[in-house]
């Protein structure tokens, strides 16, 4: 019998997973106001059915990429969602653009999907998935 693919979890962990995928209450995860700031640059803020108010900037968002390939990168060098990579120190700094979308699309009712000025657009930052990341000092102090 082969145990491949099996993962051997400690309680804590269990606990903390099964808390993750708790599902928020249906006002908590519906927006009453979307706000995305591209002519600004600056970022999106949403204003949930249940009164939380939420803000995010573009660069955050970026950082945060839900797609499988950016969520696996951040898991194995330990960054946490909205953490920039570090950049290798060079003797000349070249310049880089800040993040900014090219494109923004409601995926149905329930998501976002950006397309960002670096290309990468297979991110979808569902409802939840951003109440989830709510970087508020409130849902900080929570997780």
């Amino acid at each position: 019998m082969s145990h491949e693919g099996i993962r051997f979890v400690s309680e804590e962990e269990a606990q903390r997973a099964s808390a993750e995928d708790a599902r928020l209450h249906v006002d908590a995860v519906t927006p009453a106001k979307v706000r995305v700031m591209k002519s600004e640059g600056t970022g999106v803020e949403i204003d949930w059915k249940d009164g939380h108010h939420s803000a995010w900037t573009f660069a955050w968002l970026r950082n945060a990429c839900p797609c499988a390939t950016c969520h696996d990168e951040r898991e194995k060098s330990g960054r946490a969602p909205g953490v920039a990579e570090p950049k290798a120190q060079t003797l000349l700094v070249i310049y880089e653009a800040p993040p900014r979308p090219v494109e923004v699309t409601p995926v149905g009712k329930y998501a976002l999907k950006f397309k960002w000025n670096d290309s990468h657009e297979s991110g979808i930052y569902s409802w939840e998935y951003l109440r989830r990341v709510c970087q508020c000092a409130i849902c900080k102090t929570k997780r």
